[in-house]
């Protein structure tokens, strides 16, 4: 709201004259509900993939899926106990120091009272815990367009629950593959998407235990091409968290951040297509 008081461009995309007033921010607020509300960052995906032009580009054989965390906004203070104990200090003002030292916190017992549908998680051992949501991609591997997203609590099995989930509304042929990385190599992971008719071109785990992944699926040429390709969806987070500005989240509520997660991806196939166009022209 504060760009249209003086960015021109603003004004034209929204279609505002140079002496029209602004909009009172409040309108915003109540059209932004409308969006998510209809879902039509989804809607708005959609209709950008269901161009003509733009299905030539697309797979309907070979998809990656993968995983990451977006950091929710609120403070690691805002995470309390669900029986009311634990105020926030008295003395300090509104940003009183806060000693956790010695604490058990989990998200069994304890919530986030600024964001409560954030998750207290940690991504590998020697990292610390933040409160996050998880944000998931499906990626056709012909050209590295999303056809897909999801948004979960940040568990440690959301990301395999939302694969699943997501490769079943993809449009596909029969027995498309699907490749993941070694977070997905479970016995019952592999097994759904078997049973979806999916063939599972997941990485292969081989730390310590034996892999859901043999040489029935590592022996084909396929696969190889699906672990090479399957990498590409890492340019895509790395676009949304960095120019999509989805490092961390600036609403609340899971329901806001999955619109804003669709729309950035959305957001990126627009940027990469004029150049995909222009290669198939």
């Amino acid at each position: 709201m504060e760009q249209l008081e003086y960015n021109l461009l603003f004004r034209w995309f929204v279609g505002l004259s140079m002496d029209a007033p602004v909009w009172d921010p409040s309108v915003f607020a109540k059209n932004r509900e409308r969006l998510i509300d209809g879902d039509l960052a989804r809607e708005f995906m959609a209709a950008v993939l269901n161009q003509a032009q733009v299905r030539a580009l697309l797979s309907r054989e070979h998809f990656s899926v993968d995983g990451t965390l977006i950091e929710a906004w609120a403070s690691m203070k805002s995470f309390r106990p669900k029986d009311g104990s634990g105020a926030p200090p008295t003395d300090g003002g509104r940003n009183a120091e806060r000693d956790f030292h010695g604490e058990k916190r989990t998200n069994e017992t304890h919530a986030s009272t600024t964001d409560p549908d954030a998750r207290l998680y940690r991504k590998s051992a020697g990292q610390g815990a933040k409160l996050c949501h998880m944000g998931h991609l499906t990626m056709e591997n012909r050209h590295g367009l999303i056809v897909e997203t999801e948004l979960t609590p940040a568990t440690g099995w959301g990301e395999r629950a939302a694969a699943e989930a997501m490769i079943e509304d993809v449009p596909h042929g029969p027995r498309p593959t699907l490749a993941a990385d070694k977070a997905y190599d479970t016995a019952a992971f592999v097994a759904t998407l078997r049973a979806q008719g999916v063939v599972p071109h997941v990485a292969q785990n081989l730390s310590g235990r034996r892999s859901a992944i043999d040489r029935r699926t590592t022996r084909h040429g396929g696969y190889t091409l699906s672990q090479r390709a399957r990498k590409r969806i890492e340019e895509a987070f790395g676009w949304i968290k960095t120019i999509g500005g989805l490092r961390k989240t600036r609403h609340r509520g899971r329901d806001k951040v999955r619109w804003a997660f669709t729309l950035t991806a959305a957001a990126y196939n627009l940027i990469r297509l004029p150049k995909l166009l222009g290669d198939v022209r």
